[in-house]
């Protein structure tokens, strides 16, 4: 049986600025069907990243394949096969919705049609209307369009519902899982934690230019991140909490132990993706600060001996 190659495939992914090390030995792939989030902090080395993914930064390192092809040499129909949502457009807007989408999909030899995209985007009540006249969120729709008009193999989707409202991004959120459902391969990168857990079948964390944690988003950080907390308040005030894995185990003997009362202000606590990103990235964090001081330290006491 032969086995299907990764839409993409990343090994030992460098990137430098002079001395400056934006991205340090990324490895990770993507299968065909999936959908990857992307996650780090600002200044993590995700976007470079994905610009490199993308064609439109070069790498000074390692090897990169992106739809069997090194984005280095990928031709006009290697980007055909691209779908890329960016965090801003750059469109003058002086045409229609639907023009513009036309426009889009004159590109393309085999497009989505132009009324279905319209609506799945939500913007029907919108197509006859200048872009220019869009609210920020309508003209985010416009260019998640854009991103989809041509059947993209892989859909690249850098921030995408910045400035929907919540019922947008859950429309949104069932146009991603359409596409899904069609194979479409996507690569997510999102601030909104939830949006990644709705979406996406395994996240890779940067933080620092490397990936510090890969995994399903139900395994991502270990099951020692995964166990629940339970928290109440005693009868004297005071505030308790235990972290279990066996949280039901835990109330029931609270209950016992206050003769069938509800224990005051009882709360059972999962962690979710955002708790368990936010402790990887503060772990990092202070590991780098820990590395730095040594480094430092180590630094002085060569200075001492050398003087010495």
């Amino acid at each position: 049986m032969t086995s299907i190659p990764p839409v993409v495939q990343v090994r030992d992914l460098q990137k430098s600025y002079g001395s400056v090390e934006a991205v340090r030995g990324v490895s990770f792939s993507i299968s065909a069907g999936e959908t990857f989030a992307l996650l780090g902090p600002n200044g993590a080395g995700k976007s470079t990243t994905i610009e490199i993914l993308e064609g439109y930064r070069d790498r000074t390192g390692g090897d990169v394949s992106v739809l069997g092809v090194d984005p280095r040499r990928g031709d006009l129909d290697w980007k055909a096969r691209l779908g890329i949502v960016l965090q801003t457009s750059g469109e003058s807007g002086n045409v229609t919705v639907t023009e513009q989408l036309r426009h889009f999909a004159g590109f393309y030899s085999h497009p989505r049609d132009v009324d279905e995209v319209i609506d799945a985007a939500g913007l029907r009540e919108k197509a006859k209307t200048r872009i220019s006249k869009l609210s920020g969120g309508q003209r985010r729709r416009v260019d998640v369009a854009l991103g989809i008009i041509g059947r993209p193999a892989l859909l690249f989707l850098d921030e995408p519902t910045t400035g929907f409202d919540p019922e947008a991004r859950h429309q949104f959120w069932d146009l991603i899982r359409s596409l899904k459902t069609e194979g479409t391969t996507i690569l997510l990168t999102t601030h909104y934690l939830d949006e990644a857990a709705q979406l996406g079948d395994r996240a890779g964390i940067i933080a620092g230019g490397q990936l510090i944690d890969i995994g399903s988003i139900d395994e991502i950080g270990g099951a020692d991140a995964r166990i629940p907390l339970v928290r109440w308040r005693e009868r004297n005030g005071m505030l308790r909490e235990e972290r279990t894995s066996h949280p039901a185990r835990v109330v029931a003997e609270l209950v016992a132990r206050l003769n069938g009362a509800e224990p005051a202000d009882l709360e059972v606590i999962r962690p979710s993706l955002e708790d368990v990103y936010l402790s990887l990235v503060r772990g990092n964090e202070a590991t780098a600060a820990r590395n730095e001081m040594t480094a430092s330290a180590d630094a002085e006491q060569n200075v001492r001996m050398v003087r010495a």
